[in-house]
């Protein structure tokens, strides 16, 4: 009798498996250099390809920029009957204590012609709201005419340099050679994406480690178990279902960083989000092994919120320091929800606009907590040497801030860079916009009424979000 169960039990799992919705086609595959790339089984067009009909392929996207654009063979629904709101799984190589995460873009073909030629719309995951987050990142990219490995060099719109570095264990030419890849140019070539701000530490050799994001992000998460329609809760940090990465279609915003509602879409782009070197590990890069569409299922349910802390450095060594925090519901900013903080050195505190002040030196962990729901907690932790600070603050040398704040009748906006400006209600409506800023605007606001507002600042060079209370 017990084996007639688990004969059932196989039978239905593998039909359920069997319906599944896998990649059905490669469109475009377009890395940056690496130490995978121009060799099996992850850096060349048939490693494209491995992604179609399953989650057991093979493929490495290079350096910051590089990417993947593929379809299923049906549009991919924003089902509100699904699983914690999760529409699709990305699948991945990540591990504990290491992930390499690639940012996700959707695109509906609103011209039906079969084609990704309309509008690609980022899904904005938790690190998207962070200052550190650059939109419109782009790196130009150097053959060095090797024939072998060697530094490929590399520039961005920042002004800054770098190289691709070669290692010992990888051999081959890590620019992308132009016979497999015809549409990048022999000589040099442009990445354009969102770059997010990676932690890493080399500080052990032998176990380098690359920080996870809170949700949003392929290769990203650890795989989990079949069935692989069954998705896990982006928003908790257990393994319960699939595994693997899940995106909500909800969380598309356009350009200008503002949400936009979609009932489906048909294509998918993933791209590397960070510019990164491990020490011997080489360059950070994504490796995607498949995605899955998610079936609806209203049975299953769990918690939708969550508040992500932006990584603190490892050592802080001034008196004060910025936090940078969000809450999420449904993986959406929410700006009304108060946060409580708990920090763990006697005389260090947080205040209303979320600065830490510090008096003494030490280890620091700090806690944040939901107040209208206790159990969502993040915490952070980092040491603190003030053995040479002063009150000057490094970290807010060229931060945004929004001063005074709470404010009654003006707010001034510093580090704004000739930024744009929008203010946005709770709905997401703006309710105030201004072009080309400068330190000196003082920007009036008495005609808003009370409550809780989110400023948003972007220009080519900055992308920021911050809360303002109007009072």
């Amino acid at each position: 009798m017990k084996k007639n169960i688990r004969l059932v039990l196989l039978f239905l799992l593998a039909s359920l498996q069997a319906g599944a919705q896998y990649i059905s086609e490669v469109i475009e595959y377009t890395p940056a250099p690496g130490q995978l790339i121009n060799a099996v089984p992850f850096g060349n067009p048939s490693s494209a390809q491995s992604l179609v009909g399953g989650i057991s392929g093979a493929l490495s996207l290079g350096s910051f920029g590089g990417y993947v654009v593929f379809r299923f063979d049906n549009p991919v629904e924003n089902n509100p009957g699904n699983p914690f709101g999760i529409d699709f799984t990305i699948f991945g190589n990540a591990y504990p204590g290491w992930a390499e995460p690639g940012v996700v873009w959707v695109m509906k073909d609103e011209n039906a012609n079969g084609q990704p030629d309309d509008v690609w719309l980022e899904l904005a995951g938790s690190d998207y709201w962070f200052s550190s987050t650059v939109k419109n990142y782009a790196l130009t990219y150097t053959n060095p005419g090797d024939s072998l490995a060697a530094d490929v060099p590399w520039t961005d719109n920042q002004g800054q340099s770098g190289f691709v570095y070669a290692n010992a264990v990888h051999s081959q030419s890590y620019y992308p050679l132009h016979d497999s890849f015809p549409q990048i140019h022999p000589e040099h070539y442009i990445l354009l994406g969102t770059l997010i701000k990676q932690e890493t530490d080399t500080s052990n050799p032998g176990f380098v480690l690359s920080k996870r994001r809170a949700f949003g992000y392929a290769d990203n998460t650890l795989r989990g178990a079949a069935p692989y329609t069954l998705p896990d809760n982006p928003y908790t940090l257990e393994r319960e279902n699939a595994g693997g990465d899940a995106f909500d279609i909800s969380w598309a915003v356009d350009d200008q960083g503002n949400y936009v509602d979609l009932d489906a879409i048909d294509f998918v782009k993933v791209q590397n989000a960070v510019q990164a070197n491990a020490g011997w590990l080489g360059e950070i890069s994504p490796e995607i092994t498949g995605a899955v569409d998610v079936e609806p299922d209203n049975a299953i349910s769990g918690n939708l919120y969550v508040i992500v802390i932006k990584d603190l450095p490892a050592v802080i060594s001034s008196e004060r320091f910025q936090v940078e925090v969000f809450a999420f519901y449904k993986g959406r900013p929410v700006a009304d929800e108060v946060i409580l903080w708990e920090l763990s050195r006697p005389g260090a505190e947080i205040d209303q606009n979320n600065q830490l002040t510090l008096t003494t030196s030490g280890s620091l962990e700090i806690t944040a907590t939901l107040q209208s729901k206790p159990e969502i907690k993040a915490a952070a932790s980092t040491m603190v040497d003030l053995s040479s600070a002063s009150t000057f603050d490094f970290n807010t040398k060229n931060q945004i801030t929004v001063y005074p704040n709470p404010a009654k009748n003006f707010i001034k906006i510093s580090n704004t860079k000739k930024a744009n400006l929008k203010i946005l209600d709770l709905d997401g409506k703006v309710v105030l916009s201004l072009d080309k800023l400068d330190d000196e605007n003082r920007i009036d606001i008495s005609n808003l009424r009370p409550g809780i507002y989110l400023v948003r600042i972007f220009n080519d060079e900055i992308f920021s979000t911050l809360k303002l209370i109007k009072e």
